[in-house]
């Protein structure tokens, strides 16, 4: 009777144990700058893993973003690259982090940020919608373009500077990252 008992709590833990195992690799995930993006966590959890967003990742914190982007949103983010970062003009990145900037870059880091979840399909909808463009109001309160060029997503910022979507759809628990090439900027 013992052994069956022991038994039976084996065979519990064993299958709670890969159980949960298995679930999370049916997780779909989306590698990121070398990382697994779980739908799973939010959009920080998942940020910091990217080799490809630390400047991000950075500007956020300084920016002060961190507990707003990992509320309950739901958040559509166009998450530019380091290298995106690094196409703007030499000494920016350094000067938007100083405290007195902080306002401005809020501003341009919730420029990349629309509210509600709209993946690459949503925003291929009211693309055609539109007649091929889509507006998109930012939580900073400007607004972002959304076009299509074949099947690669677009998006287009207030002074007509563009950038790519490279990674469409790294779902995530409260909300979507859409992968950029270039940081986008609202009107001065």
């Amino acid at each position: 009777m013992k052994t069956s008992r022991i038994l039976s709590v084996a065979v519990i833990a064993f299958a709670m144990f890969f159980g949960t195992t298995a679930f999370a690799q049916k997780e779909k995930t989306v590698m990121v700058g070398g990382a697994a993006m779980y739908p799973s966590k939010n959009i920080v959890e998942n940020a910091v893993n990217s080799k490809d967003h630390t400047t991000l990742v950075a500007a956020v914190k300084a920016a002060g973003l961190v507990e707003t982007l990992q509320s309950a949103g739901p958040f559509t983010v166009f998450a530019p690259t380091n290298d995106a970062f690094a196409k703007l003009p030499k000494g920016t990145v350094e000067t938007l982090l100083k405290p007195e900037n902080l306002k401005m870059l809020q501003t341009i880091l919730t420029y990349h940020v629309v509210a509600g979840k709209m993946n690459a399909m949503d925003i291929a909808k009211a693309i055609k919608k539109g007649n091929g463009k889509a507006s998109m109001k930012t939580v900073s309160g400007g607004t972002l373009t959304a076009w299509m060029k074949g099947k690669e997503l677009y998006i287009t910022d207030e002074n007509g500077n563009s950038s790519k979507v490279t990674i469409a759809d790294v779902n995530q628990s409260n909300g979507v990252i859409h992968v950029v090439d270039t940081v986008v900027l609202p009107k001065s």
